[in-house]
Formats: structure tokens, sequence, C-alpha cells
């Protein structure tokens, strides 16, 4: 498949992309504040994976991954990507995300992964999910 871009369009397209604070990831932070679950960090450089929000005393990280650039099942064919270049790009970041995940859970993180579609489609689900890991892990929130 052929560009429609020029090599600066594409870069100038590209470069808009957000890596952090995407409308998805303040939605859930706005979602979590509200619903009282304070106290969190966001992308630490020191955790791997750089979760989007990390409770540190309680140990849970919440990543709220695209369904482009992370492969959801459902919104990515590597048969049909226009290039081997999206293939393994798209395959080395599941890998990191697997990879983190893994590291995170040896040093005693509980990993929660949500689809921007999710939280778009279904806030209140994904807000609850992160609610029961913070209470499993000793956080004192309300019951809502």
């Amino acid at each position: 498949m052929v560009d429609h871009l020029s090599k600066a369009g594409r870069s100038r397209n590209m470069s808009a992309i957000r890596a952090r604070d995407t409308k998805p990831e303040l939605a859930m932070r706005s979602a979590l504040r509200l619903a009282g679950a304070t106290g969190y960090r966001v992308h630490r450089k020191d955790l791997p994976g750089r979760p989007d929000i990390a409770f540190l005393r309680w140990k849970v990280a919440v990543f709220v991954d695209g369904v482009f650039w992370h492969g959801h099942p459902d919104h990515w064919d590597p048969k049909k990507a226009s290039s081997d270049y999206w293939r393994l790009k798209i395959a080395r970041n599941i890998e990191r995300d697997r990879a983190a995940d893994a590291l995170l859970a040896q040093q005693g993180w509980r990993v929660i992964r949500v689809w921007d579609l999710q939280v778009r489609d279904h806030l209140e689900d994904c807000v609850q999910e992160v609610l029961c890991a913070l209470r499993a892990a000793g956080k004192p929130l309300s019951e809502n």
C-alpha cells in the first residue's frame, strides 16, 4: 500500500499522536478522582512499562492501551498491515507490554490493562476494576 502523504506530512501526522495524557487516560484519571481513588502518580519512569496510573503505596498499576498501538485482537490484524514495519512495530509493543506486566507482577504489583475503547464506552466498569484492585490491596475507599 502506498502512503498518500509525503514523508514530511506523515512525520507531522505521527508527531501529533500523543503518548501520554490522551483523552481516554484523562477520562480515567478524572473518574478515579471522582470515585475517591486519589494518591496516584502518572507515567513513572522508574516502573516497568511506565504505567499511565500508578498507586505506589498499594502497588496497583493501570495502563490505558490504544487498540491500534497495542494490537487489540478485534482491531489489529497483522495480515492486513500495510507493511512489515507496522507488523513488527505492533508485535514489539505487545511483547513489551507482556514483559512489563511480568516484571511488575514479580515486584508484587497488580496490573490492570484497559483498552481506550473500554474507557470510552464503559468508563464506570473500568473504574470499578481499579477500585476492586485497590480495595484488595488494602486502600480504604468508600463503597459508592
